[in-house]
């Protein structure tokens, strides 16, 4: 008992670690518990490989930028019970006035999309986005909201979209995880199962790494040297080869194998993938690395790494906003004050990111989307806030497959619910995979005696925003 106690989880196995593997992408789709991360085939020709999903924690209000409300303006001040009628219930339900936007709205490019005041440097790249007016949530508060976004249920223990990705696709670099969140300092309402693995094998869960020059904790190796620190690996072989032995297949412990492989190739990787000394002063300003809002540099860090990411062929990064803008996207009081520093905090990288990515020609084979968990009410609550809205509000999609200069559905005149065209978080899941090659009525995983996917029994491709 006492030998069987001493080995347990502590007997993980680093076998072939330094074995030089070929994965060339054309092995069955099938998981394979050695191998969790080879590429495997999609379904059909992708027109991206990557994804990078700018998740902007609270929910941004639409009228206040992508979707232009001139009524608002004319009925500035009235009831809204009057103005616009019949009013769903909020969060709070301290329902104020009809609330202009304080921003105002100009048409960008040669398609002429109009965007608020607070993106100037996100307007200048309108012509590569399919913006999406008509978006719906089926949850108003947050948790669950973020369960749904990030796992297509609300409900608390579901894969995460990155993991699905991974194990639909596996990842094109064998020493970096698939799945990565560059976490700005703010962990959305749900926590860390957002990016959760669920019911799929763990080695696909997402790995969150801090922005900062060490993202990751215990990244560098304690032994003195390499030699050392093989002779572990060595031990450690034979007690695991012993273990499995014992315990057949094990999806946890196999898991904790294939995530202690990869930590051991992530001390040479990571290193690597956050010095940045070999980028340009020009593209470090461009980022806004040298920005005085701190909020700007921390988020102008994040995606320049996430652009490092993308050449090193990581499958699915998740960009978390930063803290210090007021109560992140989320300005239930003080709307101009928090919404003018989340913009602030991301405006300026997102532009960079989407120039940085178009001019190295990655953004055609990586897809980016911008999105909140849900958008805003058109009228305040209370004085100067906004309430959560899931009935209508706001995203963007750009690069790897998607037509640029596109704008998709509509809300009502008062920018509150979807009335034209509605795109539920299901078919935005179902593009995503879609632009990867996967069929997301494919993409499925046996639990519970069912079928299980990402988009459960729902989902269509929103065709008409593809290239």
């Amino acid at each position: 008992m006492l030998r069987s106690g001493a080995c347990g989880f502590g007997a993980v196995a680093l076998n072939a670690l330094l074995a030089d593997c070929s994965f060339a992408g054309d092995g069955p789709a099938n998981y394979s518990p050695k191998e969790p991360l080879k590429p495997k085939k999609p379904h059909f020709k992708p027109t991206a490989t990557s994804v990078i999903f700018l998740y902007m924690d609270g929910g941004p209000s639409q009228v206040d930028s992508f979707d232009h409300k001139p009524s608002l303006a004319k009925f500035n001040g009235q009831d809204p019970r009057k103005a616009i009628g019949k009013l769903e219930n909020t969060q709070f339900n301290n329902i104020g006035k009809v609330m202009q936007s304080p921003w105002k709205f100009k048409k960008h490019g040669e398609s002429g999309i109009e965007v608020s005041e607070l993106f100037p440097h996100v307007a200048k790249h309108v012509d590569k986005l399919a913006v999406v007016k008509s978006n719906v949530s089926n949850f108003s508060e947050h948790t669950n909201a973020n369960y749904f976004l990030h796992t297509g249920s609300g409900l608390q223990g579901r894969p995460s979209m990155g993991a699905w990705v991974g194990y639909g696709l596996g990842s094109e670099n064998q020493n970096l995880p698939g799945f990565v969140v560059l976490n700005g300092g703010l962990i959305p309402p749900g926590g860390l199962d957002n990016f959760g693995s669920g019911f799929l094998p763990a080695a696909f869960q997402g790995s969150v790494f801090k922005a900062s020059n060490i993202p990751v904790a215990n990244i560098n190796r304690t032994e003195a040297n390499d030699a050392i620190q093989q002779n572990k690996f060595a031990l450690m072989r034979k007690l695991d080869a012993e273990h499995l032995k014992r315990a057949g297949r094990e999806d946890a412990l196999e898991s904790a194998i294939a995530n202690y492989e990869m930590a051991y190739r992530m001390q040479v990787a990571v290193p690597e993938l956050m010095d940045l000394s070999k980028e340009t002063e020009a593209t470090k300003e461009m980022y806004g690395l040298n920005a005085k809002w701190k909020g700007t540099k921390t988020f102008g860090h994040q995606c320049l790494i996430a652009r490092r990411l993308v050449e090193r062929g990581v499958r699915f990064i998740e960009l978390t906003c930063p803290g210090g803008s007021g109560d992140r996207w989320d300005q239930h009081g003080n709307l101009r004050d928090g919404h003018a520093k989340n913009a602030r905090s991301v405006d300026q990288p997102i532009g960079a990111l989407l120039n940085d990515l178009d001019q190295r020609g990655l953004l055609q084979s990586t897809l980016v989307v911008w999105t909140g968990e849900f958008g805003r009410t058109p009228f305040a609550q209370g004085g100067n806030g906004r309430d959560h809205n899931p009935f209508g509000f706001s995203n963007w999609l750009a690069g790897g497959g998607i037509k640029g200069g596109t704008v998709y559905g509509e809300t009502d005149d008062w920018g509150y619910k979807a009335v034209q065209n509605r795109v539920e978080i299901h078919d935005l899941h179902a593009t995503m995979l879609h632009c990867l090659g996967i069929d997301h009525t494919r993409s499925t995983f046996r639990f519970s005696g069912r079928d299980m996917r990402l988009t459960d029994v729902h989902g269509h491709v929103v065709k008409d925003i593809l290239a």
